[in-house]
């Protein structure tokens, strides 16, 4: 099997790892005319930029019952060498085919080894080849703090998957790994990260869970990922609604709806850009988001004495509170006012607001919008 079949069959096993990137189905990839399989990514300051997405090796010795690559399944197993790939690397990216890479590895060995052999490929990549652009390094559970020190001085971003939000539900998915060995290396980089006051790994760390597998809520999700935010500055934390695969433990069971993670990554953004606490988010009797309508209109529901606000008095932290006002809008609602009144909703428009979500809950030079919404137009919970 030559090189660009083993990058086509490596970056195919790679989609499993959504972290980091906003892909993980083949919807999102484009291929080129010698078949490899490049991903779209966004990076910090908004530019998107291709990547090579594509795994070390897909030969695991780990047994998770939800992955595709786990050791009891029965499909080939391909390996790259470090040198074979970062050469790969190098011809594609000085075509225009790619612009960075993402690297990640079933473990093969023992974790050290393999972890070994990712930082090898990326040390050519960065020396050899002389590549100054973004890499995302997935560090490998098990791996010890020389291992992420090396990471860190390497890559532009690191993640560490942690799959499920305690101990109890990663045991019910992964029952080989320890919740405690995953997050531990967070700890290190985060430490790291404050010791070169963000110099390295400037892209900062994510992280990635498995939504449903384990048949954990919404609350404990967002409650894990409010503490993770808290105590190693997570850049972000993707979400992957978990999908069966063939011949796996977890085969048969039933696959997370896409509306689920949907509503995650919105109450993720409350947290991480409207100053939401967790303590703030809405869950039903079963610790659950609601369906019928996104976790800010739901808040601003619980929360109507708060409402209708002055949108020609509004603070920032205000504005950002009300449905369908984001912080883009936001900012310019707080700079195009210096020039005037907003005074109707076609106002409100021009500066990006929702207006059908935002009129019920603010007033326009003292009056009310001219028309309400239908809070509830998501259907039921």
């Amino acid at each position: 099997m030559d090189t660009y079949e083993k990058v086509e069959m490596l970056g195919r096993a790679a989609q499993y790892d959504v972290c980091g990137e906003a892909c993980g189905t083949e919807a999102n990839r484009v291929r080129d005319e010698l078949g490899r399989w490049i991903y779209p990514a966004v990076m910090p300051d908004g530019r998107r930029v291709k990547l090579l997405k594509v795994l070390q090796s897909n030969a695991c010795a780990n047994d998770c019952y939800y992955c595709a690559n786990r050791a009891g399944r029965d499909c080939p197993r391909l390996s790259f060498s470090p040198d074979e790939l970062a050469r790969a690397f190098d011809h594609m990216q000085r075509q225009a085919l790619v612009e960075g890479l993402f690297l990640s590895s079933a473990i093969c060995g023992r974790p050290a080894q393999a972890m070994d052999r990712m930082l090898a490929t990326v040390e050519l990549v960065r020396q050899k080849y002389q590549f100054p652009g973004y890499i995302h390094l997935k560090i490998l559970p098990g791996v010890s703090q020389a291992h992420v020190e090396q990471a860190v001085r390497l890559a532009s971003r690191v993640s560490v998957n942690l799959e499920a939000p305690t101990s109890e539900r990663l045991a019910r998915i992964a029952p080989g790994k320890s919740l405690h060995e995953l997050v531990e290396p967070l700890r290190w980089v985060h430490h790291l990260r404050l010791e070169s006051e963000g110099r390295v790994v400037p892209a900062g760390q994510t992280t990635q869970f498995v939504v449903g597998a384990a048949d954990e809520s919404d609350r404990e999700l967002l409650q894990t990922v409010a503490q993770l935010y808290r105590e190693v500055d997570l850049h972000r934390v993707y979400f992957s609604a978990f999908q069966p695969v063939p011949d796996t433990p977890l085969a048969g069971h039933p696959p997370t709806p896409l509306w689920r993670e949907h509503r995650l990554y919105q109450s993720d953004f409350l947290l991480r850009q409207y100053g939401f606490t967790f303590e703030e988010l809405i869950f039903d009797k079963e610790d659950s988001l609601p369906r019928r309508a996104d976790p800010k209109r739901m808040w601003a529901m619980a929360h109507l004495e708060l409402f209708p606000i002055e949108v020609n008095r509004a603070s920032r932290e205000q504005l950002l509170r009300v449905p369908g006002i984001g912080p883009r809008s936001a900012g310019r609602i707080l700079r195009w006012r210096r020039e005037g009144k907003f005074q109707t909703l076609t106002d409100l428009k021009k500066a990006g607001a929702v207006i059908k979500w935002a009129a019920p809950f603010v007033l326009l030079d003292g009056r009310p919008a001219p028309y309400q919404m239908e809070l509830w137009a998501n259907g039921p919970l």
